[in-house]
Parts: C-alpha cells; structure tokens; sequence
C-alpha cells in the first residue's frame, strides 16, 4: 500500500466535507496532481477545481484506479455511486481503500453495494466527522471493515488528521451512532447554548454585538482548555466554581431544571435516530 503522499485519491462528492479534506491535505504538502474530484454540480466543482485539483462529472474516471476514494455524498445516492464504482473495479487485481463519509450508511450496505462481479469487495472504513473539520478542528469517529490491515488504518488516520484533531477509532459499529450523537451533531447543541447566552446578556440590557463577542470567545477558550488541560472537565468545572458564588448559582440553576437529564435525553435522542436512519438508508 503506498502511503498518503504517494496514493491517487479520488473524492465522489465535492461538498463541504470534502472541500474541507483537500485543503487540508493540500496544507500538508499533498500534490494536488494527485487528487480527483468527481461532482455533477458545476458551482461546486468550479469551487473544487480553484483549489487546483482535477475534476471531473464521472464516478468512474475519478476513482477507476485510485488507491483511496472517499464517498462524500447525500446518503440517497450512496448505493448508486458505490454500484457504479464496483462495475468498474471488475478487472483491478487490487481493490482501493474505501473511506465512507456517507451519514448513516452502514458497513454492512457498502459491502453489498461495491461487491465487484467476481465477489470482491473493497476495504471499508466509516467515518462520521463534524463540522468544524472546516475550520481544521473536527473530531471524527471511525469504524472498520474487519479486514482493514494496520497500515490501512494509519493510512485513514493520516487523511483524516488533515482536518481533524480527535480520530477516536471504535469496536463496534454501532458506537458510530453514539458519536454522531455526542461529536457529528454536538456543535449545533454549544451553537444553541452560545445563542441562548447572548438572548439572555441581550435581554439584561448588553448589546448584542458585545454579547456575541463575549460568549463565542468564552465557548473558544473553555474548548481550549478542554483540550490543552490535564484536569477533567468536572475539575475545570469546580476550578471556576466557588462556593456560593456567581458561578454556583448559575450551575444550580441548570441543575435544578434538569440539565444533566435533558443532556442525556438530547444524545440519546440523535443517538437514536442515526441508528433509525442507518436501518432506512440501507434499505434504499
């Protein structure tokens, strides 16, 4: 398996995700002659080709012979794309690395769908990232086919590091629905809690502007500190908490209404209706 800088990678799909993933891997030196995009949509491929890779509207061209190929696309379309590929991998000796960022598509679904006509099937690796992949800081959850080598899976690492600084890999496939619902969908539950405080600063008489400032930069640095501290989170929480102070207050107030139990409701909630869209989408 040649390594990252040295593989032909292909993109089918160039969104967000997916832009994100290659200006990643172009910042880390990666060539750009060495990555395809494959996208029906002109906007985005004029969007993917200004990045200086190739393009292309062909599922086939783009990833015919490439060594890695990431799907990036809407769920809908996985088991079309993922047949049309595996036509055209009938007469490889060797099968590519496949990296499915497709939401809820299961290993199980992707199996049958790149099954080439001879029986073989790619090497499979799911990934569910997050959205602030597009700023450089995702965290990505990662479950593997069972016969993904070592060196496969340093391989995926090494992609996916490019804009993620967690890549948690998991044991069970299942546990991927669990990351969605903690990591995939966990930016939009700070995004509400940010917009809550700003309501409430606004609505104590500070400016909007100001209070949007405040919160965004406070919700950045307690991430900072979560990520660069040796404490647990519960002792950066009681390092900020005197007794009987401003921040006992507010921290009592949130438990009184229930807040750990509407914290665990919400994940459990996403949670539950990954696992709900995985069972859907693969019955397409």
């Amino acid at each position: 398996m040649p390594s990252l800088q040295d593989s032909k990678l292909a993109f089918i799909g160039g969104g967000n995700m997916a832009s994100a993933i290659i200006g990643g891997l172009l910042n880390r030196g990666i060539g750009k002659q060495n990555i395809t995009v494959s996208e029906p949509w002109e906007v985005n491929r004029d969007k993917i080709a200004a990045l200086g890779v190739q393009t292309t509207t062909s599922n086939v061209t783009a990833g015919g012979d490439a060594d890695i190929i990431i799907i990036a696309v809407k769920p809908q379309v996985a088991k079309t794309v993922a047949e049309e590929l595996a036509k055209a991998w009938s007469g490889r000796p060797t099968l590519p690395v496949v990296v499915s960022i497709a939401a809820g598509i299961t290993l199980d679904s992707l199996q049958q769908w790149l099954r080439t006509s001879d029986g073989r099937t790619a090497h499979l690796v799911r990934v569910m990232p997050n959205t602030p992949a597009l700023v450089g800081e995702g965290a990505s959850g990662l479950f593997a086919s069972q016969d993904v080598t070592a060196d496969e899976k340093e391989l995926v690492n090494a992609l996916l590091q490019s804009v993620s600084k967690a890549t948690e890999w998991v044991d069970k496939e299942e546990l991927i629905d669990v990351v969605t619902g903690l990591s995939g969908s966990g930016p939009a539950y700070f995004f509400a809690m940010v917009e809550h405080l700003i309501a409430s600063a606004t609505a104590l008489g500070l400016p909007e502007e100001q209070a949007t400032r405040l919160a965004a930069q406070t919700c950045l640095g307690a991430g900072k500190m979560l990520t660069e501290s040796s404490d647990s989170p519960t002792q950066l929480r009681k390092n900020v908490t005197s007794p009987n102070g401003t921040t006992h207050a507010a921290l009592e107030t949130f438990n009184a209404l229930g807040f750990n139990e509407t914290v665990d409701k919400a994940v459990k909630a996403a949670t539950s209706r990954a696992a709900e869209l995985g069972s859907t989408l693969g019955k397409l």
